[in-house]
């Protein structure tokens, strides 16, 4: 398995520091506001990296922060005239629930800055007895950037052009324009705790560097965030984290992309930030992991409403898929005989899965075998001259190995008529329709069609189509379903 280290900027094998053991860190949300899309990518790649490498056989300790304890949140809750603490704890709650709805799985550990700040301040006591951060006389605690050779190494920056375009001012106390906050003195009507150098809180950086170390040791296995994070946020966890133990902090620094909205970064001037409970209010959860995972990981993604409407399509297309299967299988019983079919796709989705999936949890490539997948299944439902005993063996291995391989990217998982009916029912909604409505043209084409009326019939057909809406005729009635379009081939 390769895994693309943002640190060295190549593909490496992946090979975790002792034996199965797999120590993970990921960036969680600071949580001032409701959680957006943005976030939502980030929770869903890590969620699907994690729950590869167990199905990978890994013992994984995934560890994402809560940041409740930042200048936003105060803000806000000042703003609002409620403490800042307990603000956070509301917003965490309902991003969990948020999280949920879109089948992320719990991290192992979920820690909060405001419930570490001991770790913190034992944390920063340890730089400055090592000459790498100093205090003011203000109370505020810096990190001295030029202490640490080593910074830049991840973002490839030079220390000496972070210089350039910086205020010729120094904040009060701090020595070089450089240097960062590491525990910053209280103000009027802020929250604060009690430490060594006064009343104060941390700083953003030094929380996930204690966080990670307190959960998890000196050096992770993969250390994760969005790419947003490689500058300033991961390079000082470096210079923290090294400075303090002398050891690497981690093997593996992985980069979710971002998320554009039509095209635009979100932006609450805009007014065009959309939030995880606006995204699931239009579409339903596997919707939008799938439209954040049809794309690699790493790279950025522009969600718009064509986006979602393709993955609506793809989905559905996948799930008729599964019905067309299950209704095969209810229809024909096993045998005992070993009869196969011929071809490369029945025998191979589940290492199909791995293979794209070992070179840097390629989803998006691991996605696009479905769509080979389901072309295949329904060439095999078109030729009656297979055996129907080698179909039914080709089928049921089919059906099981997508739905393990796949519940790792937390796709195809639900029975296929209950996917399949939420999205009929959202669509007849957008069209202004509902399903007795399409029953009743159905059965007045049907009387059409009786009085050979043929003109009317095809009018009521065209109707429904231009509405998204194609009808199947057979000898036991006429059956609707929505109007796939095109789809990508895979």
């Amino acid at each position: 398995m390769k895994v693309y280290n943002s640190a060295t900027r190549t593909k490496e094998e992946f090979v975790p520091l002792e034996g199965d053991n797999v120590r993970m860190y990921a960036c969680g949300i600071t949580v001032y506001d409701d959680c957006h899309i943005g976030h939502a990518r980030q929770a869903i790649a890590y969620d699907m990296i994690s729950k590869y490498l167990r199905f990978k056989g890994y013992k994984v300790t995934y560890v994402r922060n809560y940041t409740d304890v930042d200048d936003k949140i105060i803000a806000r809750a000042n703003q609002l005239g409620v403490n800042a603490v307990a603000y956070a704890e509301q917003k965490i709650r309902e991003s969990e629930e948020d999280l949920k709805r879109l089948n992320v799985k719990d991290a192992d550990r979920k820690p909060k800055v405001s419930e570490c700040i001991p770790d913190i301040i034992a944390f920063i006591e340890g730089l400055i007895e090592k000459k790498h951060a100093y205090v003011s006389k203000k109370g505020d605690v810096w990190y001295s950037v030029m202490s640490f050779p080593g910074y830049g190494k991840l973002s490839r920056k030079d220390p000496d052009q972070l210089l350039e375009g910086v205020r010729k001012d120094l904040e009060e106390g701090k020595k070089d324009p450089r240097d960062f906050a590491l525990w910053k003195s209280a103000k009027k009507d802020e929250i604060f705790w009690k430490s060594p150098w006064g009343n104060g809180r941390p700083g953003w950086h030094i929380e996930c560097s204690a966080m990670a170390l307190k959960n998890l040791g000196e050096t992770l296995d993969i250390h994760g965030g969005g790419k947003d994070l490689i500058f300033p946020h991961h390079e000082n966890e470096i210079a923290q984290s090294e400075a303090l133990t002398g050891k690497p902090l981690a093997r593996y620094w992985t980069h979710n992309g971002l998320v554009t909205i039509d095209g635009q970064k979100m932006s609450k001037s805009l007014g065009n930030t959309l939030t995880i409970k606006e995204a699931l209010r239009k579409y339903h959860p596997e919707v939008i992991r799938h439209a954040m995972l049809s794309r690699h990981y790493s790279a950025d993604v522009d969600i718009s409403a064509k986006e979602f409407a393709l993955s609506e399509k793809s989905l559905y297309y996948f799930y008729k898929t599964l019905g067309d299967i299950d209704a095969f299988l209810a229809a024909n019983s096993p045998t005992s005989e070993k009869l196969t079919v011929c071809d490369d796709i029945s025998a191979n989705v589940k290492s199909g899965f791995v293979e794209a999936m070992d070179d840097d949890f390629n989803s998006s490539l691991a996605i696009s075998h479905l769509f080979q997948i389901c072309k295949f299944v329904n060439t095999l439902l078109a030729d009656k001259k297979q055996p129907k005993g080698a179909v039914v063996v080709a089928f049921q291995r089919i059906r099981d190995d997508i739905g393990n391989a796949y519940a790792v990217l937390g796709l195809m998982q639900e029975p296929p008529g209950m996917f399949i009916r939420a999205l009929n029912l959202k669509h007849l909604e957008e069209a202004g329709l509902t399903e007795e409505k399409v029953q009743a043209l159905i059965e007045e084409r049907a009387t059409a069609k009786q009085k050979k009326d043929y003109a009317a019939a095809d009018e009521i057909r065209e109707k429904l189509d231009q509405l998204g809406i194609t009808l199947q005729d057979s000898r036991t009635g006429t059956t609707w379903g929505l109007k796939l379009g095109a789809l990508p081939e895979g």
